[in-house]
Order: C-alpha cells, then structure tokens, then sequence
C-alpha cells in the first residue's frame, strides 16, 4: 500500500521476546545456526502488500465471466493439455501457465526426490507434524488467520479443512507429482487460484478488512510464512519426534517447497533455500503478527475436538484417546506459553506418548532399511488420505 511505513511493530512485545528467546524460536536458532536482525527488514516488509496479481486476474478473466463449473472445467483442460501462446485464450491464463510451464533454472529434480522420500519415509510422524505443531502453532499469529475468519471457514468444520489440507500436502510431496500436468502440478495451480478468488471476495464482500494492519488478504508474505511451515517447522517437528534426516533430504525438503511455492506464484526472492535463511525469514515476519485472539482460540479448538467429530474411528473411546493423544504431541511440539495462549487443555502424563515415539522412532530407524520406511511411509499416509476423503465427500462435512 502505498504511503504506509511498515515497521517490526511487536519485536519489543512479550510473545515475540519469548519465542526467540526461550521458546521454539530459540531451538529455531540453535537448530539452524540463524543469525537474526532486523537489517533486512525492509527488504521484505512490503510484501505484506504484495499479492499474486496473475492469479487475480486470471480469476477475473476465467470464474467472473462463466459459470463456476465451466470455468472449472476451463482450467481443468488448461493444466492437462497446457497453453500456448496461439491458443485464443485471456491473457492473464497466458501469463499464469507460461509462467508454471517454464521449469526454473535452479530446480534439481535429484533434491526434490529427496524431500519427497524424507515425507513418505516420516510416515505418520509427518502427519502430527503438520497437525501438531505446523497448523495449530499457526494459529497463534492472530493476523495470518483473518482470512479464515473472513471466509467463514469455521463453519466448513474442521474435518473437511484438515482433509483439504492433508489432500494438498500427500498430493504434492509424491514421486514426480510436481511434473508439469502431474497430480501435484494440478494441486498448485489450483491451490493458487482458491487464494486469489478467496483474496477478491474478501475484499469485495468483506468490509471489516484492515488492510493496514493486516496486510492485504492472503499477501505474499503470509505466504511465504506458510510455507516455512512446511518446510523449517516441520523439519524442526521431525527432529523434536526423535527423527534423524540427512543433509541431503534437509535441503530436499527445501527445495521441494521452494518449487511448490514458485508454482503457487510465491516471489522467489521469498523461497528460502536452507534452514538458516528460513529461520531469518520467518524472524522478521513474526516481528508483524500479534499473539492469538478468540478466532485463534476457536480454531486451535475446532480442530482438537476433530477427532471427535471425525467417523473415521468408530468407537467414541477411539476418538478420546486420539484427541487426548493429540493434544500431549501439541504440548510436547509447542511452547507452553503458545498452549497456553490457545487454551489447550491439559492433560495428565502428557510427554508419556511423545516420549515413547521417539524411543520407538530410534529403534525403527536402526532395524528397517530406508526404502522399507519409504514404502511403508507413503501406504500410510495414502490411507490416511483415503479414509479422509471417504467420509468428507458426503455433503454433510461440506
């Protein structure tokens, strides 16, 4: 935005002091070996202004001028066969796909393959990693929710968000899934343009946006936040769970991010390339974001009691014990401070279960090959994903 000053307004405040001093910021350091200031700072700060302009468009173009299902199915046709610049097509869906059809200089097919197999191999470790730490330690930064709560995704419930989530995620973290025309491919692209329509509505329909503080809705640096999520946080996850990765998968899992990101249409000047760079990042992007408030707390509750909500277990003890159990990798994960800003409750013998993983992780790590725990990893999580996508396709999860 144009004439707004964007200063680290919550450096000097007590949550971000704690983060980086004591809590899981600190262990981000130590883990990453980061050297953190604020001398880049306005380097990107206006990217909290900055939004993917070509997806916009091509929503414009594309879903405001057809029917909503054609203009799927313009899409759909369009990832599948690609684009040419003859085609008689907008110009905007020109611009988007010449643009993921252009596979970048720096992409290392042999890294990529190596942060995929670090997610199959991780197998579930991966799952409570997203979940328990990644989304619901998101939750925490008040601002970064405001277009969940300006897109009324708490009525969706939190079983169908966590399976649309977890439906990105597996789709894009499998062998060549990021192909052009591949599974994965499709998932970006369509990731994209849900960010660009729910972007334009909220600022068509949502008049109680604030921009100013805020930053625009679903900004390029809320982006780059998110998908440090999936790449630093959910490594530091994976290590805190009593797994080891080498050096290679490390960078991987970066790299792998790093293209997902570029596909999503994330300024590359944002895609870090290490953990020490992604710890930077994210220091200076924290210094822009409150601690929770009630839409944080509702959230990180919406998705807690999912396993209450959720069919795929069939008895309610089932369920009990899968949220109590959730809940211990939540406080285990996560700073108390954070728990206790989000109001997790707390339980009894809480580090019983995560302590328990990670002995567990150490013995499987000596006695089952790599490519076993790949194979295995990836059954899994498909069958996670499977049941997921069982139950939520029925319109009463919609």
């Amino acid at each position: 935005m144009e004439g707004i000053t964007v200063h680290p307004r919550f450096k000097d405040s007590p949550h971000f002091k704690d983060f980086w001093e004591k809590g899981n910021g600190k262990l981000l350091i130590d883990f990453s070996g980061a050297e953190v200031s604020f001398k880049d700072f306005d380097q990107f700060s206006h990217y909290f202004y900055h939004v993917d302009e070509t997806g916009d468009e091509v929503v414009k173009d594309v879903y405001w001028v057809k029917k909503f299902k054609e203009a799927s199915a313009d899409i759909e046709h369009y990832i599948r066969n690609g684009v040419s610049e003859k085609d008689n097509i907008p110009e905007s869906v020109k611009k988007l796909f010449g643009q993921t059809q252009q596979i970048p200089e720096w992409l290392d097919y042999n890294l990529l393959k190596s942060g995929v197999e670090l997610c199959m191999r991780s197998n579930l470790d991966s799952l409570i990693s997203l979940r328990d730490y990644c989304l619901i330690g998101g939750y925490d930064y008040a601002y970064l929710n405001k277009p969940l709560t300006a897109t009324e995704a708490l009525k969706k419930g939190a079983v169908k968000r966590l399976s649309e989530t977890l439906d990105f995620w597996v789709n894009v973290t499998r062998y060549d899934a990021l192909e052009v025309h591949a599974k994965g491919y499709e998932f970006a692209i369509k990731t994209r343009l849900i960010h660009s329509y729910a972007r334009l509505s909220i600022k068509k329909y949502y008049k109680q946006w604030d921009t100013e503080n805020w930053g625009e809705p679903i900004n390029s640096w809320d982006m780059m936040a998110t998908y440090i999520g999936f790449s630093l946080v959910f490594l530091h996850s994976l290590q805190k769970l009593g797994n080891t990765f080498s050096k290679e998968e490390e960078d991987g899992i970066f790299h792998l991010w790093k293209y997902v990101g570029y596909l999503l249409g994330i300024p590359e000047r944002l895609l870090p390339d290490n953990k020490k760079q992604a710890t930077e990042y994210f220091y200076l992007w924290t210094s822009m974001q409150p601690p929770s408030d009630k839409d944080s707390i509702l959230l990180a509750h919406s998705l807690l009691n999912e396993s209450l909500e959720n069919p795929i277990l069939k008895y309610k003890f089932q369920r009990t014990n899968l949220r109590y159990l959730h809940i211990c990798c939540t406080w285990f994960l996560l700073d108390d401070e954070v728990c206790k800003r989000l109001q997790i409750p707390d339980v009894p013998n809480r580090n019983l279960f995560p302590k328990t993983k990670i002995l567990i992780n150490k013995i499987y790590d000596k006695i089952v090959s790599r490519d076993a725990r790949i194979k295995k990893g990836n059954k899994d999580q498909m069958k996670v994903l499977k049941d997921y996508l069982e139950i939520t396709k029925n319109s009463n999860f919609h």
